[in-house]
């Protein structure tokens, strides 16, 4: 017979039964369209480049790297971890003449650039010899010379005097020239000698004399400068122009290798497990065709061939909108300036590729795990098993299922031990065992779960009664329901609560960390001077200017760990209360430094002892530890007195002045007064920005999650069509039959529910309080609205096919 061959068994089951290979196809469809969005986020990451912008018009740039480097024992094994420099890493300025000596280089510039103000006004101010690449030409004027300067047209007039605020001060200026720039050019000695770093420049961009090719002029100027600087063309010269790729480059290779792994490993355990569902479904089918001659051989390969029939289709037609998702996260990260704005999504082939292997490979194995049994058994045997649960547990999967939950408990365990981003890695760990601990024991558990929470419906009627009997006898049905519902509520509980309580924990350390009576800020930063004049101001007692930057700490697991950091122009105490531990505030000078408690812990530094720590520029110190406090997560994880970043950012002014005493009224000279709690609101607008990402990520795993579980539901509901039937051909109403339904359902949603919400806690407690010091914060409506959410997408997911199965006549 044709049909027995298993091509024709393939063929006939997907043409005359698509319905049996709905759900497989919207699983499948999904883990593809995570996987590719993900894998292309990734790719872009790795190959990521973007066409210069500043030094376009040089053709050979040397720079220093914008990264650094670590060789860490990972497993045994070395490796070399990078991460980007949190500013701009320089050059020696003695390096340009030697740029300019190498053969075929017709001029070396030794190039600044960084923020001044121009009489109140933010501007930015470079070398006059930089316009030879930039492309700025004079509208009318002379190039600057000494205490001269070139400015925007319609900023001043040639000959008059202007006030530049510098990262040296202020100076006075004549106007020598006007441009269409926007920014101020002064002479090349004047603006390397107020960039507030004047023995480095920023890079170094070499101009060929004529008839000289660009890699032969970039390979001599890599000889003239050695080990001493990267040189860069085309494309390339985009490093050359500050951190900001490699950043962007650290931050997508994070968000799709990291939150990617996890995202596909979650992906593709769903699809699998509705692969196995459908096959499982169709046992009487599979036992029939043994019944009448199929071999087992026959039955597996027929599988097989429906995998590959419906599986393909999944993931070319998945890949649709995993490119579209990658487009819109990566559009989401340049509006909130998180990525370069000319960085183009790669589109190429591999991430693709690999949606479309991975959904294949899930389809074939999961469906050849899931007809091991049916293709074994005995056709008489299988006919007699098609009609009723097999109640056993398996004998391999129960084993594994137990040690992923030892393993889970022993994880949170550890990771309670822990402190700060230690004990957060270390938590994710925990919901990804507890996961596939409840993926391995969901019959089990889900048995447990109806026995439970079926007591109280014995007496709810005969609809309830009904329900509690069905959700005991079918317990691997209640299962494959089960696991999405866990699966979407504990990581999407465990991504919102995760922000909510160091939200909160943030918010509270800033308000009792700021004592000062009034808070100064300003547009691109205070003047250098800020400290001096607020304390010249009648009634101010104290004055502090606070410049908040990050650092970066050596780290044995991960290369480096980027810190919070402040510099402060003094002792910080009278407007400060950072909950000093040890040590005190007041020995803060240069070469020393002050940490948050959990900060030192985490890396068992003490009072007295020297800390290891690179600068934003990447420059190595080791200042000796002279205070711990406890409030660093409101206010900056490391404290340094604001000598330490001389020379070492590129815009070395005030983020914010913090006066005690004195009237508001009195500093608006200064810039923009608010009082602490003012203040305090307006960084937790910075802080919603910054939770974006979370929610994003809750809102992907959380709704595919979402639309597994209703997809499962609708499966194992329309699956019943002829249980449904039975019932009401014994005298069962329609109304019994659709609230037995609803019992089952609200009974898998709170099941589901108490499972996420545990494996959520075993999650959070731990991360928590490594990160903040303080359990978990979970807002009652926002958990409510979390629950609210499953139960209704239960009932809707069970509800709509069970109306749909009793339309008609009882048959």
């Amino acid at each position: 017979m044709s049909l027995l061959r298993p091509n024709g068994l393939a063929r006939a089951a997907v043409r005359f039964k698509p319905s049996s290979f709905v759900g497989t196809f919207v699983a499948l469809f999904l883990a593809a369209a995570i996987v590719s969005g993900c894998g292309l986020l990734l790719q872009t990451g790795v190959t990521a480049t973007v066409p210069p912008e500043r030094y376009a018009g040089a053709p050979v740039v040397a720079a220093a790297d914008q990264e650094v480097h670590r060789t860490v024992t990972f497993s045994g094994e070395k490796e070399t971890e990078s991460a980007a420099v949190p500013d701009r890493a320089r050059l020696d300025a003695s390096l340009v003449a030697k740029a300019a000596d190498a053969p075929g280089a017709a001029r070396a510039i030794g190039d600044v650039s960084y923020p001044v103000r121009q009489d109140g006004t933010p501007r930015t101010a470079q070398g006059w010899s930089s316009t030879a690449f930039t492309g700025v030409t004079l509208a009318s004027g002379r190039a600057p010379g000494p205490d001269e300067a070139v400015v925007a047209t319609g900023t001043a007039r040639v000959g008059e005097r202007i006030t530049l605020a510098t990262p040296a001060g202020e100076r006075a200026f004549t106007v020598s020239g006007l441009t269409a720039s926007p920014g101020v050019q002064l002479s090349d000695a004047q603006a390397l000698a107020l960039s507030g770093h004047p023995r480095t420049v920023d890079a170094i961009a070499v101009l060929p004399e004529s008839g000289t090719g660009t890699d032969a002029l970039a390979a001599a100027v890599a000889h003239a400068l050695g080990d001493r600087a990267q040189v860069h063309t085309g494309d390339d010269r985009a490093r050359a122009e500050g951190a900001a790729l490699p950043a962007a480059k650290e931050l997508l290779t994070a968000l799709g290798g990291s939150f990617g792994g996890i995202a596909t490993l979650v992906a593709i355990f769903t699809a699998a497990g509705t692969v196995a569902l459908s096959v499982a479904q169709r046992a009487r089918e599979f036992a029939l065709l043994r019944a009448i001659g199929a071999t087992p051989r026959q039955l597996r390969r027929s599988i097989a061939t429906e995998a590959l029939l419906v599986a393909p289709v999944a993931g070319l037609l998945g890949c649709l909108p995993g490119a579209a998702l990658a487009a819109w996260w990566l559009g989401q990260l340049k509006e909130k300036g998180a990525v370069p704005e000319a960085l183009a999504l790669n589109l190429g082939p591999i991430p693709f590729a690999a949606a479309l292997v991975a959904v294949v490979a899930t389809a074939l194995l999961a469906g050849r795990m899931a007809a091991r049994r049916p293709s074994r058994t005995k056709p008489g045997e299988a006919l007699a098993e098609a009609a009723l649960e097999r109640r056993a547990l398996g004998k391999v999967r129960t084993p594994l299922g137990l040690a992923a939950a030892v393993g889970g408990v022993a994880l949170a365990g550890v990771a309670a031990s822990l402190s700060g981003e230690d004990a957060a890695n270390t938590a994710l760990g925990v919901v990804m065992l507890f996961m596939l601990a409840v993926a391995l024991l969901g019959p089990l558990l889900a048995r447990l779960c109806a026995s439970l929470l079926g007591l109280p419906l014995r007496g709810s009627g005969a609809a309830g009664y009904l329900a509690a009997a069905n959700s005991r006898s079918n317990a691997r049905r209640l299962a494959s329901a089960l696991t999405p519902i866990v699966l979407a509520m504990s990581f999407a509980s465990t991504l919102v609560f995760l922000h909510t309580s160091t939200d909160r924990a943030t918010a509270d350390q800033q308000r009792a960390a700021v004592v000062a009576d009034h808070v100064v800020t300003a547009p691109g930063g205070l003047p250098t001077d800020a400290p001096r004049r607020a304390a010249d101001t009648p009634g101010v007692t104290a004055a502090v200017a606070v410049q908040r930057t990050s650092v970066l700490l050596p780290s044995d697991s991960q290369g480096f760990r980027t810190a919070s950091a402040q510099a402060v122009s003094g002792d910080p105490s009278p407007v400060l209360d950072l909950g000093i531990r040890t040590g005190s505030l007041a020995a803060l000078a240069p070469g020393t430094i002050a940490l948050d408690a959990r900060l030192a812990d985490a890396y068992d530094v003490k009072t007295g002892d020297p800390v290891e720590l690179l600068l934003p520029d990447g420059t190595k110190t080791t200042p000796r530890l002279v205070a711990t406090y406890t409030r660093g997560l409101g206010t900056a994880e490391v404290t340094l007195p604001g000598a330490a970043l001389t020379g070492h950012v590129t815009a070395p002014y005030a983020t914010e002045l913090l006066v005690r005493g004195g009237t508001a009224t009195a500093l608006t000279g200064l810039g923009t007064v608010t009082d602490p709690a003012g203040w305090t609101t307006a960084q937790s607008t910075e802080r919603a920005l910054n939770a974006w990402a979370n929610y994003t990520m809750a809102a992907v795993l959380g709704g595919f999650a979402a639309v597994a579980a209703a997809n499962t539901l609708v499966m194992t509901v329309l699956d019943r069509r002829r249980e449904l039937g039975t019932l009401r051909l014994i005298g069962t109403t329609r109304r019994q039959v659709l609230r037995m339904i609803r019992w089952e359902a609200l009974l898998v949603t709170l099941a589901g529910l108490a499972l996420g919400t545990g494996i959520a806690l075993a999650t959070l407690v731990p991360m928590t309080n490594g990160l903040t010091g303080e359990a978990p914060t979970v807002p009652p409506l926002l958990y409510g609205s979390f629950a609210g959410a499953v139960v209704v997408l239960g009932l809707l997911s069970t509800a709509l096919p069970a109306r749909a199965a009793l339309r008609g006549p009882a048959t």
